[in-house]
């Protein structure tokens, strides 16, 4: 599954996957919005990890909703 992180930068934020940007924002909700965009323009399943500035990950969609993995323990 083709994985993309949203990660803060000294200019704003980025969406990045496979060491190249694939979105960029001047704010977070910008970036998540432009990067979702791209996931759902993707043919093949997508993971977002939205990471906060501290760079820990807050948050994980997956484009489509269809090809989430069932929800695991822990």
């Amino acid at each position: 599954m083709k994985r993309i992180d949203v990660v803060k930068k000294d200019d704003g934020w980025a969406g990045e996957s496979g060491g190249k940007t694939v979105s960029r924002g001047d704010t977070k909700v910008e970036t998540v919005r432009k990067t979702a965009e791209v996931a759902k323009a993707d043919p093949g399943p997508v993971t977002v990890k939205i990471h906060k500035e501290n760079g820990r990950i807050e948050e994980e969609r997956t484009y489509p909703a269809s090809a989430d993995p069932k929800k695991s323990k822990g």
